[in-house]
């Protein structure tokens, strides 16, 4: 049991970087396995997730610092401003488990697995809302871009540009789909049946698979513009070969005209 029923707690996520290496974190003292869950400060504790994100409890803001600074070297890709999400849990067993209309969790006991739900929800919907925001930005891009070309004027995005987006889509579908998992449940509702609607209260509280269609959606439409635009480049630049080798045949006629009709 890591939680006090006399009180209310803070749970905090924050999404650190693109990836979490446990391989030399076993000198900080883990004290579970799935997730891995470490102690932090005098009573906190910090939740760690492979795909970059980690889920303090009971901890102070020095505290989360503190400990984040001492992992550091052990995120990959880690972001200039980490995406960060939070939810007050109070533990009641009179109540039902839900979020109150004030969006406080009630929970009915503070057992390491219940604790372990909500960190994985909470890390998964972090994880969307820094992505949500990422590809806003290109959505806009990608609008003025279409914008441009309505009126008939030139999109200012080069090649180079364009393929760098793609390849930012590619990389959030990878990493959302392949290393998050978000749709996909927890491993600790299979082992722990009970916590099954627990989840899915949760997951539906956070809109998850909602949120995760429309950010697929998104992705898909910035993919196909991407391409039609890549394509629209390709057939200007072909056209603009094609006037190349006109004007080329036309100053060889020329050329040819001079040497017949010039006398040397």
């Amino acid at each position: 049991m890591i939680l006090s029923p006399a009180k209310n707690l803070e749970m905090t996520a924050s999404f650190l970087g693109t990836r979490l290496s446990f391989r030399a974190m076993d000198g900080l003292g883990p004290v579970g396995d799935t997730p891995s869950t470490l102690g932090v400060g005098k009573q906190g504790h910090a939740i760690l997730f492979r795909f970059g994100v980690v889920v303090f409890l009971d901890t102070t803001a020095p505290e989360q610092a503190s400990f984040i600074e001492t992992i550091r070297q052990h995120v990959s890709g880690a972001f200039d401003e980490p995406e960060t999400e939070s939810v007050e849990i109070v533990i009641d067993p009179e109540k039902n488990e839900h979020m109150d209309s004030a969006g406080r969790l009630i929970l009915h006991e503070p057992s390491l697995e219940r604790v372990h739900l909500v960190a994985n929800i909470l890390a998964k919907s972090t994880v969307l809302a820094h992505y949500e925001q990422t590809v806003a930005r290109v959505v806009e891009q990608v609008e003025r871009m279409a914008e441009t070309l309505r009126l008939g004027g030139r999109a200012s995005i080069a090649s180079r540009e364009l393929v760098q987006q793609v390849g930012d889509v590619l990389l959030i579908q990878t990493r959302t789909v392949g290393r998050v998992e978000i749709t996909e449940k927890p491993e600790l509702t299979w082992d722990h049946p009970d916590l099954d609607r627990l989840y899915e209260r949760l997951a539906l509280e956070y809109e998850l698979q909602d949120r995760d269609t429309a950010l697929t959606r998104k992705l898909d439409l910035i993919a196909r513009t991407a391409e039609t635009y890549h394509d629209l480049l390709q057939n200007r630049q072909m056209l603009r070969v094609e006037w190349y080798i006109v004007i080329l045949i036309l100053v060889e006629i020329v050329l040819i005209v001079y040497d017949i009709f010039i006398p040397h």
